[in-house]
């Protein structure tokens, strides 16, 4: 309970009070609340410090254990990408699809030596190079190239290149990876239809960037993506020296299917130099080599793995922490956090922490940091001389970053793998701390100088709790209650309002109650708007319908099957069949104006103006004939319902005002009732204009006609 505090009385003079001399200094209660003041200050201000430092010390080491553990759990889970990736690598160069796959390429692509392209042919491979390739690989790389380096030197490569590779745009991977014939009845062509699928497999399946097949002679004679690498020699300009062609050699020299060979990313001038790792194992038989298994490192993937799926705050990296790796010639293996949370702000970060503007600029253009973002540093030599550690030092995007360091154990890679966090973040709850033990040290002082004041409040506090617990309940908080733990008056006292708010409550709740079952009770009754009114207190209620379909129903057979019944057990059948109408009505959407021993009035579109009410009406009054054959299933009786339907324009509205009666009235309703009465046989009889509402829809037979509306009107029956 909320308590103020109150003025104290002022204490009252003795009557003869005995004159006294005059003290100066401070009073006792002075004196106690400095005491009080001076201990509570020095023992603030002695644990302040010391949970200052101990804080920090703390936090500092929980960031470090924490980044170590990112940085353990990145560098298992890259290792272990990697190694599934060698070992996948391996064991498809064995396997007997890619042993007869890569010997049928290989013979394909020796099929087509001598096979030269006519003039046209040329022509039209020379300006794919001249208008796609070269364009795409400048605009890329910012470096200028000379198309006809690109252009393979033999037969096989051109003949390959051109009905495979200048057909598409050069950006069309997909198409590339989808080509399995050119059409072209070639017998590299047959080898691609047969085998082509299943190194496709591969690319679509395990997530390879490409496949690559070469034979003896570091000839590119499949790629799955079919680009310009496709025919070229590894072995000759422009692509001699590269890592890829290092890794093919070494592979045939190793003479060895047990050979895996993994490069590190090097700008790949098929990929318009976009950075490409391989992992490159021998395709043969145990006593021939016949060729190389070339799979391209799927980038993304590495990605994924090095940030967590993007979620790096699940990670607890915060928001601006990141794991990344580096190789050798410090430049990132991996994407950075910031290029791809804020490519916006990416530059202007990473040119103030040292990086050439040129570079930067570049890497948002790319949209990529791979051997571009320069990230050297202590950390990343001591990582590459094989250390594990951490340490508060530089970083590409901040100046002082708490980082842990490692070595990655991936064969063939000199890579290491770092995790970092700005300082500013790391430390930010070290600040935080401070402040608190501030606020914390100058409440206490407040405590301890308003501690002596709120004793004084102690005896009027439970008449001010009584004082708001009687504003409260006249308020209309019945449930508000007073402590009422002491022994004396005052717990009496609040027993005693207690038990007076108790009985209030419980007086409440019957009125409530009450009212409520009142409230059903007219639902039941009335339409929610009529109700509404008649609690208003109007004496004359009707209301006028345009568009309302009526439905006067009549139960044939319910006197001859209750003779021979007691009461109850005539209400008790009568109960059944109205229920179940009742039911029929909810589901059909169908509103029950009122029911009689024999018959049942209902209306569609009386209460919820309805486009369907027609079709409402004519599938309620079907339903209840279901309800009577399920009865007379379960009974073994024969009733059936004889039913009139129309629609039209209707009045309702409350009859008499002492008994209350709801009723609906108007031509529609006479007639409904005629049409009910106009044959002796069962079954749903309806106007013209019903049938003209649901002509297509539900089936008709013309059943008669009946006197109403001061006409001759006829009557349609419906086919069950």
């Amino acid at each position: 309970m909320t308590e103020t505090s109150a003025p104290q009385s002022a204490p009252q003079p003795a009557p003869h009070p005995s004159p006294r001399r005059r003290r100066f200094g401070l009073s006792a209660q002075s004196k106690l609340l400095a005491m009080l003041l001076g201990v509570s200050l020095l023992a603030s201000i002695v644990v302040g410090v010391i949970g200052y430092r101990s804080g920090q010390e703390s936090l500092r080491s929980a960031a470090f254990e924490q980044l170590t553990t990112v940085r353990e759990l990145r560098a298992e889970a890259i290792e272990r990408e990697f190694s599934s990736l060698q070992t996948n690598v391996e064991l498809q160069s064995r396997n007997a699809s890619s042993v007869e796959g890569a010997a049928a390429f290989i013979a394909g692509f020796e099929a087509l030596e001598g096979t030269e392209l006519d003039a046209a042919q040329d022509a039209t491979l020379t300006r794919f190079f001249e208008e796609e390739y070269v364009p795409a690989l400048e605009s890329r790389s910012g470096s200028e190239f000379e198309p006809a380096s690109f252009i393979p030197a033999t037969d096989p490569g051109r003949y390959l290149q051109y009905h495979y590779t200048a057909q598409r745009a050069i950006d069309d991977f997909d198409a590339g990876l989808a080509l399995s014939d050119a059409g072209d009845g070639s017998q590299w062509s047959a080898a691609n239809a047969r085998y082509g699928p299943y190194f496709q497999s591969l690319v679509e399946e395990l997530g390879y960037e490409d496949v690559l097949i070469l034979n003896t002679d570091a000839e590119i004679v499949y790629s799955a993506y079919k680009s310009v690498d496709l025919g070229v020699s590894m072995r000759e300009a422009p692509y001699e020296g590269s890592s890829l062609t290092t890794a093919v050699d070494e592979a045939l020299r190793s003479g060895s299917l047990d050979s895996v060979i993994t490069t590190d990313f090097e700008r790949y001038l098929p990929s318009l130099g976009i950075p490409t790792a391989w992992v490159v194992s021998p395709i043969g038989t145990a006593t021939e080599l016949t060729g190389v298994l070339a799979v391209q490192v799927p980038i993304e993937q590495i990605n994924a793995v090095m940030t967590g799926g993007g979620d790096w705050l699940a990670q607890g990296l915060g928001e601006t922490g990141e794991a990344y790796l580096a190789g050798a010639d410090g430049l990132m293996r991996s994407a950075s956090r910031l290029l791809t949370e804020e490519p916006d702000a990416y530059a202007a970060t990473v040119i103030a922490n040292g990086t050439p503007p040129e570079v930067a600029e570049r890497m948002v253009r790319v949209a990529g940091t791979v051997l571009l973002q320069p990230v050297d540093s202590g950390a990343l030599q001591a990582a590459l001389r094989g250390q594990s550690g951490t340490m508060v030092g530089p970083q590409y995007t901040e100046g002082s970053s708490l980082i842990a360091y490692a070595p990655l154990e991936i064969e063939g890679l000199n890579w290491a793998i770092i995790a970092h966090i700005d300082a500013s973040e790391a430390f930010a709850p070290v600040n935080d701390f401070a402040r608190d033990m501030t606020i914390w040290t100058l409440a206490i002082l407040l405590a301890v100088s308003v501690l002596s004041l709120l004793l004084a409040q102690v005896f009027v506090r439970p008449i001010r709790q009584l004082v708001d617990a009687v504003r409260r309940l006249t308020a209309g908080a019945l449930d508000v209650r007073v402590p009422a733990r002491s022994r004396d008056e005052f717990g009496d006292l609040g027993l005693a309002f207690n038990e007076m708010a108790e009985s209030l409550k419980v007086k409440q709740e019957l009125i409530e109650e009450q009212q409520s079952e009142n409230e059903r009770l007219l639902g039941t009754l009335l339409p929610g708007s009529v109700a509404a009114r008649y609690r208003d207190g109007e004496e004359s209620i009707a209301e006028e319908h345009e568009d309302v379909s009526v439905v006067y129903a009549e139960l044939i057979g319910f006197d001859e099957h209750t003779r021979g019944l007691s009461g109850s057990q005539e209400i008790e059948a009568l109960n059944a069949l109205m229920r179940g109408f009742d039911e029929a009505a909810t589901t059909a959407g169908v509103e029950r104006v009122r029911t009689l021993r024999g018959g049942y009035l209902a209306s569609s579109g009386l209460v919820v103006p309805r486009v369907d009410n027609a079709l409402r009406a004519v599938s309620f009054a079907r339903e209840m004939r279901a309800v009577v054959q399920r009865f007379n299933a379960q009974h073994g009786t024969q009733l059936d319902i004889r039913a009139g339907v129309d629609t039209g324009a209707v009045k309702s509205g409350l009859v008499a005002r002492t008994n209350l009666a709801y009723d609906l009235w108007g031509d529609a309703v006479s007639l409904a009732f005629a049409m009910r009465a106009a044959s002796r046989e069962p079954g749903i009889y309806v106007s013209a204009a019903v049938r003209e509402r649901l002509a297509g829809s539900v089936e008709f037979v013309e059943a008669g006609t009946v006197e109403a509306r001061e006409r001759t009107e006829t009557i349609w029956s419906v086919v069950a």
